[in-house]
C-alpha cells in the first residue's frame, strides 16, 4: 500500500512539475550569452507572444514550454520585467518578452528547443 501511495505521489509530482518553473531570483546569463534560469537551464522566447507583454503560451503549450514564473515578492529591474499571465500568475520577461523553459532540455546547457517550429528561440540579451 505504501509503495502504491509513494508511486502515485511521485507520478503526480512529475506530471505537475512541467506546468510552471519557479525562480526566486532574476534569470541570469550564461558564459555563452544565453539567458538561463537559476538552475542554469536555457530560457526561450516565443514569437507569438503579444508585443505589449503577456503570454500567448497557455494550456498545453505551457506544459511543453513551462513559463519562468516569478515569485510574489520578486521585483523587476532594468531590462527584467514581470508580465501577468491569463490566469493572473506572474512570469519573468526580458525586454518585455516572456521567458520559458523547454520540457525536452534535460540538463543545464541543453538548447534543443532553439528554432522549434520556427517560433521558439533561445533568449539572448
Amino acid at each position: 500500500m505504501k509503495s502504491t501511495i509513494l508511486t502515485t505521489c511521485l507520478l503526480f509530482a512529475s506530471l505537475a512539475a512541467p506546468f510552471a518553473v519557479q525562480a526566486g531570483d532574476m534569470p541570469a546569463m550564461d558564459k555563452g550569452g544565453t539567458l538561463v534560469d537559476a538552475e542554469g537551464m536555457t530560457l526561450y522566447v516565443f514569437d507569438k507572444d503579444p508585443a505589449g507583454g503577456g503570454s500567448a503560451c497557455n494550456g498545453p503549450c505551457a506544459t511543453n514550454w513551462p513559463p519562468l514564473m516569478a515569485k510574489g515578492d520578486a521585483s523587476a529591474a532594468g531590462d527584467w520585467s514581470i508580465v501577468t499571465r491569463e490566469d493572473g500568475a506572474h512570469q519573468w520577461a526580458y525586454k518585455g518578452r516572456p521567458l520559458y523553459r523547454w520540457i525536452k532540455d534535460a540538463k543545464a546547457g541543453d538548447m534543443t528547443g532553439d528554432g522549434f517550429k520556427g517560433v521558439w528561440h533561445v533568449a539572448k540579451p
